[in-house]
């Protein structure tokens, strides 16, 4: 038979009936056997026994996102083609709560959403065009799941878990107000779930898949309505140019200044402090955190977080965030056992690329990362030296304090750092202000992103695609690589020319402009972290082996942001994909990468495939550590202009090619549950 959309819409909605919205869902587990005194239903042997084989683990997630079920087939364990209550994860930030199993079986409300999905996998349905581009939108991206088990915590730690994970909540709706998305949400169709997942997953209306992101059809609502961001006046919006033109202001440092909105007052623009602006909503998020640093607060080893979530509490209300970047900053894996970050960060979310977003990470400590500090913290300043004579004048070496990274375990993130593709995997802040002008910021390598199976495969038939048989013997489905790549260069934002350098006066956002000072400090870390691998090899801090392991990683790393395209649907940069199409080019100009259109790949099927020249390697990437480090160095506009023209917007890398084999597999879509 037919089923339109709006009928598996209606199943899904009746399966939801009487959930409470904007409650964290924890995995399956999470709810304990029912007491007498409870209204359950009777136990079913019957449905106890049931097979729920009807759609394979890969279609179930799939379809479960296009349904906006907070439902998740982990893994298939017993590998009989049937997911089981084990196997099954109740997800986070969904507008819904899924309780799946209790007493370790399925509920009721399984039943209704696994038919849900077993209906709409096997119907023929009719859509229209928009939703067929949503389909396909969100089927580019593949649900991974990060699970995090908590059942070992004392009530205590329990209670400021759940502190956390409101607080997560209350991030999401300060952003998604900053960002235009509330503004948004009712015009998405309610008996619509593919377009309701959509705008929930990529954090507003639009489509981010490369190939729909730039259909201008593609959209979670009818009509396809531009998000306007809170931040800014929406007159002044209208004008496609409005950022050049505020850069350009007497008033613009004021007006651009990272903490603030701007808005039109008498005729004028002013700035208003975020504290002002969405005082409700930072409130909320200030309550949440002085009830979890009482719920840790019981545990004296927990005396150096409590001291951070106190002086964030007062920093969201105060908007002064230098007190509690102190307090951040003497945080670190022997002094707490959990990683928190929550504030106004990162200026990527929005088309100025100046104001910070408001995020949370919070994450446990991953204690494999002393041992890397232990390696690099005697050497950073020699690190800060090397890369120092690769920029030249007008900058000089200086003293540098910086903490080296942390691993930590993401339990969930909220915010600006919950992407609807993919995920920040290395972080360096705060960004402004003395404790970054000094050094003495934090940095983390999120160490259980992408290390699940569905991931790594993936990723190595990507790199399979592409590189030839040789260059694929060093590809390493190890974390290590990767992690040593993120430390670098997360510690390279600390070194050299760095965000609050001044050349001639200016920093270099005032020098380039938002994005092209966001591509370039991204790429000079990048840039850094590939160019302390020779320096690490050559003090034998690491192999030979790991070196090379380390240099293909980042290859196939810049190759997957490439095949992401250049620029947004708007004409945004992409500071990622345009360092890595910088990087990939400049290999290939000094031959340190080569093409070769008669070889085939690892993979014994494409035709044609990149050779690493190994002996040319290391004088490229020395040289391009000049190259960048010293347009840093100058706040050279023009000479960053010319790399992105030449890269970015020539042809020398073939963009094309690159996104055609790395896009037959999706981009993972992280996905958050939690067991306590």
């Amino acid at each position: 038979m037919k089923v339109a959309p709006a009928i598996a819409a209606t199943l899904v909605a009746a399966m939801l009936a009487g959930a409470c919205n904007k409650q964290a869902a924890s995995t399956a587990e999470q709810q304990p056997p029912p007491s007498d005194a409870q209204a359950t239903p009777a136990f079913d042997a019957a449905a106890a026994a049931k097979r729920h084989d009807a759609v394979p683990r890969v279609d179930f997630n799939r379809w479960a996102v296009r349904l906006d079920l907070p439902l998740y087939w982990i893994v298939d364990r017993n590998k009989d083609g049937s997911i089981d209550p084990d196997e099954t994860a109740a997800l986070l930030f969904y507008p819904s709560q899924g309780k799946w199993v209790a007493g370790g079986a399925f509920t009721p409300e399984f039943e209704t959403a696994y038919d849900a999905i077993a209906t709409a996998a096997k119907a023929t349905r009719v859509l229209d065009d928009r939703q067929k581009l949503v389909e396909q939108d969100l089927d580019q991206g593949r649900a991974t799941l990060v699970v995090s088990d908590l059942r070992g915590l004392n009530a205590d730690e329990k209670t400021f878990v759940d502190h956390m994970l409101a607080a997560a909540r209350a991030v999401d709706e300060l952003y998604d107000l900053a960002a235009g998305n509330t503004a948004l949400a009712a015009q998405v169709p309610a008996d619509d779930a593919a377009s309701q997942s959509l705008f929930r997953r990529n954090r507003g209306p639009r489509c981010v898949g490369p190939a729909t992101e730039k259909n201008p059809a593609c959209s979670a609502i009818p009509g396809s309505p531009k998000p306007i961001v809170d931040i800014y006046p929406t007159e002044l919006q209208k004008d496609a140019k409005f950022c050049a033109k505020l850069e350009k202001r007497k008033d613009a440092k004021a007006l651009l200044g990272p903490f603030t909105v701007v808005r039109e007052k008498a005729g004028k623009l002013i700035a208003v402090p975020y504290n002002v602006a969405y005082k409700a909503q930072m409130t909320a998020i200030a309550t949440e955190l002085r009830a979890a640093s009482e719920a840790i607060g019981k545990d004296p080893a927990e005396a150096a977080l409590v001291a951070y979530l106190g002086a964030a509490a007062k920093a969201f209300e105060s908007n002064d965030w230098l007190p509690a970047d102190e307090a951040w900053a003497r945080m670190n894996a022997e002094n707490s056992r959990w990683y928190v970050r929550v504030a106004p960060d990162e200026t990527y979310w929005e088309p100025c690329a100046q104001k910070a977003g408001f995020h949370l990470t919070f994450a446990r400590i991953n204690k494999d990362s002393l041992e890397w500090q232990k390696k690099l913290v005697p050497v950073q300043q020699e690190m800060e030296k090397a890369i120092a004579a690769r920029a030249g004048a007008p900058y000089k070496e200086r003293q540098v304090t910086f903490h080296l990274p942390d691993f930590i375990d993401i339990v969930t993130n909220a915010g600006d750092d919950r992407g609807p593709l993919g995920a920040t995997i290395g972080q360096s802040l705060p960004n402004w202000g003395k404790v970054a002008d000094e050094s003495r910021g934090r940095t983390v390598a999120m160490s259980n992103l992408y290390q699940d199976p569905d991931s790594q495969d993936a990723r190595h038939q990507q790199a399979a695609s592409l590189l030839d048989a040789e260059a694929m013997k060093l590809y390493a489905d190890a974390p290590q690589p990767g992690l040593l790549s993120t430390i670098l260069h997360e510690a390279s934002h600390n070194l050299g020319p760095s965000h609050e350098y001044k050349a001639g006066g200016k920093t270099d956002s005032e020098a380039f402009g938002g994005q092209l000072s966001s591509m370039m400090e991204e790429l000079k870390a990048q840039t850094g972290g590939l160019f302390l691998v020779e320096f690490l090899r050559g003090k034998g801090l690491i192999s030979d082996e790991l070196a090379r392991q380390v240099y293909v990683d980042c290859i196939v790393w810049a190759f997957g942001h490439i095949s992401q395209g250049m620029y947004t649907a708007a004409g945004d940069r992409k500071a990622y994909s345009q360092l890595a199409a910088v990087q990939i080019g400049f290999l290939i100009d000094e031959k340190a990468l080569v093409w070769d259109e008669n070889l085939t790949a690892a993979n014994g099927k494409d035709k044609g495939a990149f050779v690493v020249q190994f002996d040319k390697l290391v004088p490229a990437i020395d040289n391009m550590m000049k190259k960048v480090a010293s347009v840093k160095a100058k706040a050279d506009r023009k000479g960053a202009e010319a790399l992105a023209a030449r890269y970015v917007d020539g042809d020398v890398v073939p963009q094309k090619l690159i996104a055609e084999r790395f896009l037959r597999f999706p981009k993972a879509s992280f996905v958050f549950a939690v067991e306590r």
